[in-house]
């Protein structure tokens, strides 16, 4: 008896020392990104806004370490992931890949946020813009929250326009007012028979589409629909742009060189290349600006709306922090204010983006942006939309860009080309 008691009596001992290093054991999350921008942008600091959101975590959870893995490129990122994910050895809170997020939402790879997110009094998700919410959404859950976010504006060759005697459009303009400028500005300058002045570079049938309420794919990427109206109306008004340059190629250098009055833009670009030095590098030989894309007969200006989402493993064992530790990036507002100023993105909290604040930091961090009011870059983030994100969405596209593109080219029938694009692009989703 008295041996009994003595292994019992250890027993206890072990498991209070037990129990007590596990309760007062440093707690250690990981957080999986990429270095760069998210938006493809130059960027001096990759990793400041999270370093801001990690020690704002870790000074509100005293015991728990966030680590990071520095050094991975934006383009091997998703190969990264997808094997750590494969090992059982994924961070607790990573970035995904908006490509990759079906797939990882489907196969039970990232937690449902749902209870989190109900549960939670001091979270209110109307706070952010509902397309970018949505994005990381799949069959009605959210898996993922948004960082930040950024729009597709129309960039505008202020000299160019001024020396034609035109007026910058307004906000509002329609594909009309676009095809008419675009005519009134392409021509020849210098007498050599060749076109060398143009309306537009790099605008294409999708941004087109986007603009005209174009839906082509089902929400289950199973069946595609190019024969609407809608995209008829794209498609002649796309052949009407290209005929205006007479067969010649617009170039990104023909661009570069101020000759050219338009070219779509992400918000991104717009915040590197309009302060010093990025604009000494890249447009230092005239002036412009952004406005939103011209709207189509049926649709609206539009804009696609590019979005960084991070979720949570699965397979977490601190699911509690691991949620916190999201809130932070995602939610907090300070850390939201923080994409003005360390990053080119927009955050995705509207109050965010409204507050007068913001304006503020966005003014001292983008010189020469002094016209850019955030409150349109608001209404414009309000009226974008996302891409799908079935798993064949990327290469569905691309065949109807090269059937689109010869299309226009060659001058066929609209009306039986697309017919043709829908059916090759169903036989493609339904293999």
């Amino acid at each position: 008896m008295k041996r009994g008691f003595a292994l019992y009596l250890a027993f206890l001992v072990f498991l209070t020392c037990f129990l007590g290093w596990y309760l007062t054991r440093p707690k250690v999350l990981t957080v999986g990104m990429f270095a760069g921008s998210n938006w493809n942008v130059p960027e001096g600091e990759p990793y400041a806004l999270m370093e801001a959101a990690i020690k704002r975590f870790e000074a509100e959870h005293p015991g728990v370490k966030v680590k990071y893995v520095s050094g991975i490129r934006k383009e091997d990122y998703s190969e990264w992931l997808a094997e750590r994910l494969l090992n059982g050895d994924e961070p607790d809170v990573f970035v995904v890949p908006g490509t990759d997020f079906a797939l990882y939402a489907s196969m039970g790879a990232l937690a449902s946020l749902e209870r989190s997110m109900n549960m939670d009094t001091d979270f209110d998700p109307s706070v952010f813009y509902p397309m970018a919410l949505d994005y990381g959404r799949w069959q009605g859950d959210s898996y993922a929250l948004p960082v930040g976010a950024v729009p597709t504006l129309m960039f505008v060759n202020k000299t160019l326009l001024a020396k034609e005697g035109i007026a910058i459009p307004r906000n509002d303009w329609s594909w009309q007012d676009f095809l008419r400028i675009c005519k009134a500005v392409t021509r020849d300058t210098d007498g050599d028979g060749r076109l060398d002045q143009f309306g537009v570079y790099d605008y294409n049938w999708r941004k087109a589409a986007l603009t005209n309420d174009v839906d082509l794919f089902s929400d289950d990427g199973k069946n595609a629909n190019f024969t609407t109206q809608n995209m008829e109306e794209v498609m002649r008004f796309m052949a009407a742009l290209h005929a205006v340059n007479q067969g010649q190629e617009v170039t990104a250098k023909d661009f570069d060189m101020g000759k050219v009055a338009f070219r779509p833009f992400t918000f991104a670009e717009y915040r590197t290349y309009k302060p010093y030095p990025w604009r000494i590098k890249k447009y230092s030989s005239f002036e412009w600006d952004c406005i939103k894309l011209p709207a189509g007969p049926s649709g609206h200006n539009s804009s696609i709306m590019q979005v960084m989402i991070m979720g949570i493993s699965a397979r977490t064992s601190e699911p509690r922090l691991s949620w916190e530790l999201l809130k932070t990036i995602c939610y907090d507002p300070a850390i939201q204010e923080s994409l003005l100023t360390m990053t080119q993105g927009v955050p995705a909290r509207r109050d965010v983006v409204e507050s007068p604040r913001a304006q503020a930091l966005f003014t001292a961090a983008t010189p020469g942006s002094e016209e850019m009011n955030l409150q349109i870059v608001s209404q414009v983030m309000d009226d974008s939309i996302t891409e799908p994100k079935f798993s064949r969405y990327q290469e569905a596209m691309n065949l109807a860009d090269h059937k689109l593109q010869h299309m226009v080219q060659e001058g066929l029938s609209i009306g039986s080309a697309l017919n043709q694009v829908q059916k090759e692009i169903n036989s493609y989703l339904q293999q």
